[in-house]
């Protein structure tokens, strides 16, 4: 390993607008259970088969149909 490194030559992540913001949500257990649950089958991590299922949501353009009692 070097002692000094020269990153004058370095070019800033083009990833870096895609990254993902970290938030705070409340799932009930039913949910994250479902999604560890299949999480185990697949082998993908939980929290990105939620990402993945919201984000199908969101380019599909769907909507709950909530009807309040």
């Amino acid at each position: 390993m070097r002692k000094n490194y020269d990153f004058s030559g370095a070019k800033k992540n083009s990833y870096a607008a895609a990254l993902k913001k970290q938030i705070t949500i409340r799932l009930d257990e039913d949910s994250i259970s479902y999604f560890k649950g299949i999480s185990e089958e697949v082998g993908i991590p939980y929290q990105s088969l939620i990402n993945l299922y919201l984000r199908d949501c969101a380019t599909s353009n769907r909507k709950l149909n909530l009807k309040w009692a």
